[in-house]
């Protein structure tokens, strides 16, 4: 395409992008981050004070037909029909009623599934090109920092965000510090639409999460500086001693909203957030590889009393599988990346679908703007090492790992994650079975709207990053 067609292209998603803003303005003027404080709490400490303006693009009503569709939470249908209007899946069936005036798509061939969701990404905070200058995922001065948030380093024009749309049909996102630290920052989570700003693309209602570290990385980064923790016993300490802090903030709040007599606590930034966490607002996700560690580490949170939603990387899930079903822990796994550092060493390639045997929840994540393009590809591998060991796991079913048990972890499933009525239209067409390596999206709608098409140009959305610098000769 020339350069002069892609400044076209991306003055088409400015445009898009400008109209969802206005509209994005009007519905955050009644969110609960602009709503008039009720209580006395929201007066003191508003939970929301960078809202999302996200508001989906346009879209128009599309049947697709003759498909065979993965609904995301094990189901199937063979020469199936999906309904989207309104930016809303409304039916899914062998035959759907198709509106006077639909887009009718001929899928014979093909396959439709709920868009995937990466739980852990670091788009944006981690943008190409990957520079010193754009380097914004580890806050590493300090071994525990809850007090940053993700989203205030994400660059909306990483090109890593169209690439996991078109190449991957990644349709939500959650963005998470990096993992230098024991105590990294809060998470974010995002449509994978273009936006200006980091609120056009935040996914409205999703809670926070919490990323957290295990092992070598933060004894490794702060050992090296003789500080504390350079051991695996320093991490635990140091994690014990934040939550005695944050615990006794919490009972300074609770006491202060209980009785309202004098001044309201001091606030401190790092322990409004842990404070949500003990409250039960935001979950905790944790990398962490090895299986006596993520024990621990559910005796920890028990001891303060927090969740765990999720243990990243967890290479040795395996081994403590029936120890995550029983707490309702996921595991956020890849396929076979392994021994590229001792906690990582003893991996097997039926991590993902022995968790899943053991009825625990299993997540194919990526942790690379890379991998993140070709998740489909990753849970394909899995499925096939553990069929080669005897575990009969239906295609169908295996699709979960990538829809419906992220958006749980996420606490997005009521939202998306499956197609069902009433939901987000995030779906994504296959252009053959997509647990096939030769297999590409053709298309990709986010909240009903069509937001990538193989074969239009003018529906590949282009950053301005990519765009590059005007030269001789082009576009003044």
């Amino acid at each position: 395409m020339t350069k002069q067609g892609l400044l076209a292209g991306g003055a088409m998603l400015l445009a898009l992008a400008g109209c969802a803003s206005t509209a994005g303005a009007e519905e955050s003027a009644s969110s609960a981050g602009s709503r008039p404080a009720t209580t006395r709490e929201d007066r003191i400490a508003n939970r929301d004070p960078y809202p999302s303006t996200y508001r989906a693009y346009p879209s128009v009503a599309t049947v697709v037909t003759n498909v065979t569709i993965f609904d995301g939470e094990g189901g199937r249908i063979d020469g199936g029909q999906i309904l989207m209007a309104d930016g809303k899946i409304v039916a899914v069936g062998q035959t759907v009623e198709q509106p006077a005036g639909a887009t009718v798509i001929d899928g014979t061939g093909k396959w439709v599934t709920p868009g995937i969701i990466d739980v852990h990404s670091h788009l944006g905070d981690y943008p190409s090109p990957g520079v010193d200058a754009l380097s914004d995922g580890n806050e590493a001065t300090d071994p525990a920092t809850p007090e940053v948030w993700a989203e205030h380093s994400v660059w909306p024009q990483d090109p890593g965000f169209t690439r996991a749309l078109a190449n991957g049909g990644v349709t939500t996102l959650q963005i998470l510090p990096g993992s230098a630290n024991l105590t990294g920052g809060r998470s974010v989570t995002v449509k994978n639409v273009p936006g200006r700003t980091m609120q056009q693309m935040k996914f409205p209602g999703a809670p926070y999460g919490l990323k957290m570290a295990c092992g070598e990385n933060p004894k490794r980064v702060y050992g090296e500086r003789n500080r504390a923790p350079s051991t695996r016993m320093g991490n635990i300490a140091v994690n014990r001693q934040m939550w005695m802090r944050a615990q006794e903030y919490d009972r300074r709040w609770d006491a202060w909203e209980e009785n309202g007599r004098g001044n309201a606590p001091n606030r401190e930034a790092d322990m409004d957030t842990l404070r949500e966490v003990l409250d039960g607002r935001i979950q905790i996700h944790n990398h962490c590889y090895r299986a006596d560690e993520m024990a621990i580490v559910i005796d920890m949170a028990k001891e303060f009393g927090y969740t765990v939603s999720t243990f990243h990387h967890a290479v040795e899930s395996y081994k403590i599988a029936d120890l995550l079903r029983e707490n309702e822990i996921c595991s956020a796994m890849w396929s076979d990346w392994w021994g590229f550092k001792m906690e990582s060493y003893d991996a097997i390639n039926e991590n993902i679908p022995l968790v899943h045997n053991a009825g625990a929840c299993a997540i194919v994540h990526s942790d690379d703007p890379d991998g993140i393009q070709r998740l489909n590809q990753e849970a394909a591998k899995a499925l096939a090492d553990g069929r080669r060991m005897g575990i009969q796991i239906a295609d169908e079913v295996a699709w979960t790992w990538l829809a419906i048990n992220p958006a749980r972890a996420i606490g997005v499933d009521e939202w998306t994650g499956s197609l069902k009525a009433g939901k987000m239209a995030d779906v994504v067409l296959w252009n053959g079975n997509p647990l096939s390596v030769y297999t590409r999206p053709e298309k990709v709608w986010i909240d009903g709207a069509l937001m990538f098409d193989a074969n239009d140009p003018a529906r590949r959305p282009v950053t301005d990053f990519e765009l590059g610098q005007p030269g001789e000769g082009d576009v003044k």
